[in-house]
């Protein structure tokens, strides 16, 4: 299990489709970031910052700005100069400690790759998605599985950290394709990665295949197994998995704009939930030895134990084939650990 790791604080500036050389199948970034397409100047830039730095949340020793949404390094040299420099006052007066940009792993000019550098960008997040060939071209990347290995070791050559973000559930993966992936993916050793299971949203090819027949999502508890699967390898091989699931915003969140795929606004805590179960399991005692019992857990377990919706507190009644009449929470106990009392 993950824990202990300070978040970062992102600041996030959407950038939906600019610099993207065409549409990928799944793709709608105005709906999934809320935001029409459309120039980003360095006015807005400052004022999102501006406007974030006043969050009480806001932590300036662990946090960067980051253009999201787009393919970074395909803008024209003259507007990524313009972007990051509205950035460079902020990280002057150390109210930041870089930028994080999202780019394609085709596009890594050396010219911008070295702009980055001297503007203070530190992550360089890569949409790679898949490491299968086929599931890529099925999907409209225009990339290869060889793209993206050539694009992680020069950017970590340079000197930038990387983060992967992977697709399950693309037209031609399965549960098998999907965990190579992310097998190739951990040989990579990025900095970081993300999951998003693919989700049918409305006005995109995916949902034509979709509507066709042609294409059959992921289900919410497949995506969830998949996705809990992943996360363990990728953090057992030291890769932290920073967030799982897209986030929610207004526009996607329209009645009708998300067609099928396993959408939840709790994504990523029901994956946790899951894999914190899986930790948990032979701990229990059988089925039907005890009637009713309380479960001491770590504090900060106990929402991992309960479980969305207390569906945690279901599962252990199933396994268990006793009544659950308390959970509490002991600063003592290690991570992972549970103890099982009689009542």
């Amino acid at each position: 299990m993950s824990g202990g790791r300070r978040k970062t604080f992102i600041v996030p500036v959407f950038i939906p489709n600019q610099g993207c050389p065409h549409r990928c199948v799944f793709c709608e970034q105005e709906k999934i970031t809320a935001q029409q397409q459309g120039p980003v100047d360095a006015r807005r830039v400052t004022r999102i910052i501006e406007t974030a730095i006043c969050s009480r949340r806001f932590d300036p020793a662990h946090a960067e700005v980051a253009f999201y949404g787009g393919t970074f390094t395909n803008l024209n040299l003259q507007v990524m100069e313009e972007l990051l420099g509205s950035v460079s006052p902020f990280l002057k007066k150390g109210i930041f400690t870089g930028i994080r940009v999202s780019t394609r792993p085709d596009s890594l000019d050396p010219e911008k790759l070295a702009l980055m550098k001297r503007r203070g960008v530190r992550t360089v997040e890569l949409g790679v998605q898949s490491m299968d060939d086929h599931v890529l071209a099925l999907s409209g990347r225009g990339h290869s599985a060889r793209d993206s290995e050539k694009a992680v070791g020069l950017l970590k050559n340079l000197g930038f950290l990387v983060g992967i973000q992977l697709m399950p559930g693309l037209p031609g993966d399965s549960r098998e394709v999907f965990l190579s992936t992310v097998e190739k993916v951990i040989g990579l050793q990025p900095a970081m990665a993300r999951l998003y299971p693919a989700l049918v949203i409305k006005g995109t090819a995916l949902a034509r295949m979709y509507e066709k027949g042609d294409y059959v999502p992921l289900g919410l508890a497949e995506a969830v197994e998949i996705c809990a699967e992943s996360c363990r390898m990728l953090e057992k091989a030291g890769i932290p998995v920073i967030r799982m699931g897209l986030m929610s915003s207004p526009t996607l969140l329209l009645q009708g704009q998300i067609l099928a795929g396993p959408w939840h606004t709790a994504f990523g805590f029901l994956v946790r939930c899951r894999m914190y179960q899986e930790a948990i399991a032979s701990q229990l005692p059988s089925r039907g030895r005890l009637e009713k019992v309380s479960i001491r857990v770590r504090d900060r377990d106990v929402p991992l134990l309960r479980g969305y919706r207390n569906e945690g507190i279901q599962w252990v009644s199933m396994m268990t084939g006793a009544e659950v009449l308390a959970v509490e929470g002991d600063c003592s106990l290690p991570p992972g650990r549970i103890e099982v009392l009689e009542t």
